[in-house]
């Protein structure tokens, strides 16, 4: 018999993926619940400025966007905190930083900014992986100020929690997984947003590369290619 031609496999493209960021949008756990109540209970903040610390993946700028669409306030990288920008900045009083632990180049801006978001009777939203002792500060006033501000920390996620997000991030991509799947990818992937998110990436490249749906030995197949056992 002639041999059948083989299956071409399917182009995977960059399309975009349909993460949202509302509000109903935000899973809910242990590890992230004292960060989204504090978020949440603004305007009676504390103070006129939070900081919300966790590891990359952990949802700082999804809760950073629900409170952002609250408060009507615009979101930029801490990297266009510089002095020329901070009159502009805190128009309009109230303001998301993200990435303040790697991205801030200019200390005396973000310290000026700070005065200024508060005599305005503004708030500003921080975002950063690490406390403010880690961000390699030289200016002492900016350090200590920071240091005594009001601060949320997201945590890693529960078993609950990962497996909710493992479930949110096939959907946000169209893509109907097993439950006992799932279940697989918790119980051997490493225990973080990021890995989640990079796993839910992999299998749907995968999956559109071969052309089928997401099964068990697609997924040992990014599990063990992503997180390889010692």
């Amino acid at each position: 018999m002639p041999e059948q031609p083989a299956r071409p496999r399917q182009l995977a493209f960059d399309l975009p993926v349909d993460s949202r960021h509302g509000v109903e949008d935000f899973l809910i756990g242990p590890s992230n619940e004292a960060a989204y109540g504090l978020v949440e209970r603004w305007p009676a903040w504390p103070d006129a400025w939070l900081r919300l610390v966790g590891p990359d993946g952990a949802g700082k700028t999804h809760l950073a966007a629900i409170w952002a669409k609250a408060a009507h306030a615009w979101i930029v990288p801490a990297s266009e905190v510089v002095e020329g920008n901070v009159p502009h900045l805190v128009s309009g009083g109230a303001l998301v930083l993200e990435d303040c632990d790697r991205g801030l180049s200019d200390e005396a801006a973000l310290f000026h900014l700070m005065n200024a978001i508060k005599a305005r009777r503004g708030y500003l939203l921080m975002t950063a992986r690490q406390s403010p002792d880690q961000w390699g500060l030289r200016v002492p006033d900016l350090l200590s100020r920071l240091r005594l501000a009001p601060h949320a920390t997201i945590e890693p996620p529960d078993d609950a929690l990962l497996r909710a997000v493992l479930v949110k991030l096939f959907i946000d991509r169209q893509l109907v997984v097993d439950t006992g799947i799932i279940e697989m990818l918790a119980l051997r992937m490493e225990r973080s947003f990021a890995a989640a998110r990079t796993l839910v990436d992999a299998l749907d490249r995968l999956s559109l590369e071969r052309g089928r749906r997401v099964t068990r030995p697609l997924a040992a197949e990014a599990l063990a290619a992503l997180f390889p056992e010692d």
